[in-house]
């Protein structure tokens, strides 16, 4: 007779397993628990099964094995709710067989897709019990889950512990570090792993680029795609993908757009929607609307993340009109729009300063919008200086539950542009009696291969002397240029002097005048930011790379700005 696997093998739908189960149940061999375990299994986790069947048979089951219920919990981890994995695995702790590793793995796994953090503990714990912390496969799976639920000391703590790493290991801590807080450390793992003689492979490398388009960092950057075409990993598409993200969140686009149009590998969906991205990020609509075209014709079908970059190329390059048509054709190519569609058309207007249009755009949405809409439109409203709209906006968010620091300040800023200090004093009042934080600018650069960060007024650089004197040279500098402190950035009831010197000393501005004294003259600098750029700041940085010769590439919240022989590719409209 031949053996329960091979018949396995052979069936291809839900009949032949059926057909399969009452020949068990009919020979006897379904009492047999490895014979019913492995059709469970089956019936559970592949295409041709059904898991909503397995688990009637198994419910069926008047005393389950565990391989019978690690059939149903490893389904269902695999399924689109790996909630009930944990569910079934609580079940099974409470029933007469116990739990073994691979039971334990496969909740693990659940509890990582579902992001269960405290689950994974729990699960953990009877791990520990019951004796099986040194199993590799399971240290893995606790290290990917506490990785991908932002927990990353756990993390960093479970891989420092383990006896034997595999690839896996690597992978899991270097991808929840770089798409966590910590993708410097990242980097340093990645390095650290290639020292250690172990062989990157695709998954590795997409964190490790992961981690060097939050920092901004190409020449790490530059390193990992060199070993990637060194090991031909850029046959792989979503490699491929990932390097031009890599370089356009870097502010290289002609290197993104190399790499973009030298594939060997066939382009999907995701690579010309990424480079799409990337010239909108840049500021270059017509590209963005070009490629946008040339998709078109080679015969891949836009889908709502193709709009949306498109959208977002109008919107940082001012073409409004394209942009509004765009988003109006949306609806003939039959594709839903959706509330990033709508916040891009409202941000298009806002930042033409048509707040009326973009109010009714608000209104007439067939959604509920969303608080950042209303955060979008009173941005437009603090650029324009418009205060009534400002108030209809931030009542609105008020009334959503909004308690963004972003919200009151960008009000205050409002007030402030007016010269409306009481205003301004009540939204202050406001912000600390409901506890609200702003959040702190800090800027990264990359010099030498290490990753710098630096806070508004940083003095913890060993070199913030001489960082604080190449400031005073420049602002000696670019005041023979006309310049004048922007000091209505300023958002305080202070003198005059005391705006300027508060200006003076911005995270990016600091991250300049260190690139300036670190690297060759001649060379390119890139800056990193977590928040908006200021227009001072935006200022002084255009006359910087007049004055001193360089191309200076600042990534901020929302685009890039790459700025040479006194001006920026944003062409100030941003």
């Amino acid at each position: 007779m031949a053996s329960i696997e091979s018949l396995l093998q052979k069936c291809t739908a839900l009949t032949h397993i059926k057909q399969l189960q009452a020949h068990l149940l009919t020979t006897g061999l379904f009492q047999f628990y490895p014979s019913r375990s492995k059709l469970l299994d089956f019936c559970a986790t592949s295409s041709a099964g059904s898991l909503p069947y397995a688990t009637h048979i198994f419910h069926h089951i008047p005393f389950p094995a565990t391989n019978d219920w690690n059939a149903i919990i490893r389904g269902l981890a695999q399924s689109h709710q790996p909630t009930n994995a944990i569910t079934c695995y609580i079940s099974m702790s409470r029933a007469p067989c116990k739990p073994d590793a691979l039971t334990c793995s496969f909740a693990l796994k659940a509890c990582a897709r579902a992001l269960a953090r405290s689950e994974a503990l729990q699960v953990f714990s009877q791990v520990i019990r019951l004796g099986f912390k040194a199993d590799v496969l399971l240290q893995t799976t606790l290290l990917d889950v506490f990785a991908k639920t932002g927990d990353l000391n756990n993390a960093c703590y479970v891989f420092d512990e383990m006896g034997m790493r595999d690839i896996a290991s690597w992978n899991a801590l270097i991808a929840g570090l770089a798409q966590g807080s910590r993708p410097s450390d990242a980097l340093e793992l990645f390095k650290k792993m290639k020292v250690e003689g172990l062989k990157a492979n695709d998954v590795t490398v997409l964190g490790a680029l992961s981690a060097c388009s939050q920092l901004g960092a190409i020449k790490e950057g530059e390193s990992v795609y060199n070993y990637i075409r060194d090991e031909r990993l850029d046959d792989n598409v979503i490699v491929c993908n990932a390097v031009i993200d890599m370089y356009a969140k870097c502010g290289i686009v002609e290197k993104a757009y190399w790499v973009f149009d030298n594939m060997s590998c066939r382009k999907s969906l995701v690579t010309w929607n990424t480079m799409i991205m990337a010239f909108a990020m840049y500021g270059d609509g017509v590209k963005a609307l070009e490629l946008f075209k040339q998709m078109v014709q080679a015969g891949a079908v836009p889908d709502s993340v193709s709009y949306l970059a498109a959208l977002c190329a109008c919107n940082h390059a001012g073409m409004v009109d394209e942009g509004v048509r765009l988003f109006e054709s949306m609806a003939v190519c039959g594709v839903s729009r959706n509330v990033k569609h709508y916040g891009s058309v409202v941000d298009l207007l806002g930042r033409a300063g048509r707040l009326e249009e973009a109010y009714k755009i608000i209104n007439s949405m067939p959604m509920v919008p969303d608080v950042v809409l209303w955060q979008t439109l009173l941005g437009a409203c603090k650029t324009y200086g418009n205060v009534d709209m400002a108030e209809k906006a931030s009542r609105k968010l008020v009334e959503m539950g909004s308690n963004s620091c972003g919200d009151f300040v960008l009000l205050s800023n409002v007030y402030a542009g007016h010269e409306r200090w009481e205003d301004v004093g009540r939204v202050r009042e406001a912000m600390k009696n409901r506890d609200v934080k702003k959040v702190p600018g800090f800027s990264y650069i990359e010099v030498d291969n290490v990753i710098y960060k630096f806070v508004n007024g940083d003095q913890n650089h060993p070199k913030w002397r001489e960082i604080y004197m190449k400031l005073d040279e420049i602002r000696f500098r670019i005041k023979e240029f006309g310049y004048v402190a922007e000091t209505n950035y300023v958002l305080h009831d202070i003198g005059q002097e005391e705006k300027e010197n508060a200006l003076c000393y911005h995270s990016e501005k600091l991250a300049v005048a260190f690139g300036l004294i670190s690297t060759s003259d001649g060379s390119t600098i890139n800056v990193n930011k977590n928040l908006r750029i200021c227009g001072d700041c935006h200022v002084v940085i255009k006359l910087i790379s007049k004055i001193y010769g360089r191309e200076i590439i600042v990534r901020d919240r929302t685009r890039f700005h790459r700025f040479k022989e006194g001006s920026c590719s944003c062409r100030d409209y941003w």
